[in-house]
């Protein structure tokens, strides 16, 4: 398989088979889609050294990359006839707004991390991310944006879900606005570790989760690459 530079990922879908799939990887991850289709992802290592995980950054992809997963998330999403939108920051947003576009929508609710002035404390929650771990942030939602929310039909969605600990803040805040999404949305579920999160926040989550495609913990092997856990 030729090796990409790090620009070059998440900028084409490939026809299905055009990867192998099955066997030990290196430094890209072969995800497929319900159609076979595939996506390569890098492969990064975690700090143990000794596991690793595919990453997507969703808005250094190419519009076709996008659009092919926006497309996909859309369609999981009708069956739960959502009316609106809520897009996690930061890069939950980027696929947020495009599937909003796909379902029809004339607007979708970004949360954000930056409060305005007019921003008001009980509408906003702690945020921590495993991208910025360090970061010290709130999530909020702009009052303004309520009126569009209440007593709709609501999508959350942020473009990868891992330790869960950004979605539960989601949760969280749109609970404290009464606001209970009827479905979590992603283009990518990375790992399993964000199950324990989702399920402590309620039962009734993990099922009412969907995404593009879902991606393992990888582990090293005694030649240095990567493969996917044991069943």
């Amino acid at each position: 398989m030729t090796e990409l530079a790090a620009h070059e990922f998440w900028q084409e879908i490939h026809s299905p088979g055009t990867f192998g799939s099955d066997g030990d990887f290196s430094t890209s991850y072969i995800a497929e889609l319900d159609d076979g289709r595939q996506l390569r992802l890098p492969v990064r290592v975690l700090a143990d050294g000794q596991h690793a995980l595919a990453s997507l950054i969703i808005n250094q992809a190419s519009f076709e990359v996008l659009d092919v997963l926006a497309q996909s998330l859309a369609e999981r999403l009708k069956s739960f006839e959502v009316d609106v939108i809520a897009g996690l920051p930061t890069l939950g947003l980027t696929l947020a707004a495009t599937v909003a576009q796909k379902l029809g929508h004339r607007r979708y609710v970004p949360l954000g991390t930056s409060r305005k002035f007019w921003y008001r404390d009980e509408l906003s929650v702690a945020l921590s991310s495993i991208t910025t771990p360090t970061q010290q942030k709130r999530l909020y939602l702009d009052p303004r944006m309520l009126p569009l929310l209440d007593g709709r039909r609501v999508a959350l969605i942020d473009d990868v879900i891992s330790s869960g600990t950004s979605i539960v803040s989601g949760l969280q805040l749109l609970d404290g606005c009464g606001i209970e999404p009827v479905v979590i949305g992603a283009a990518m579920l990375q790992s399993r570790r964000w199950c324990a999160a989702l399920d402590a926040a309620g039962s009734q989550w993990r099922e009412r989760t969907v995404c593009v495609f879902s991606t393992p913990m990888l582990e090293r092997t005694e030649t240095g690459t990567w493969r996917r856990p044991a069943v």
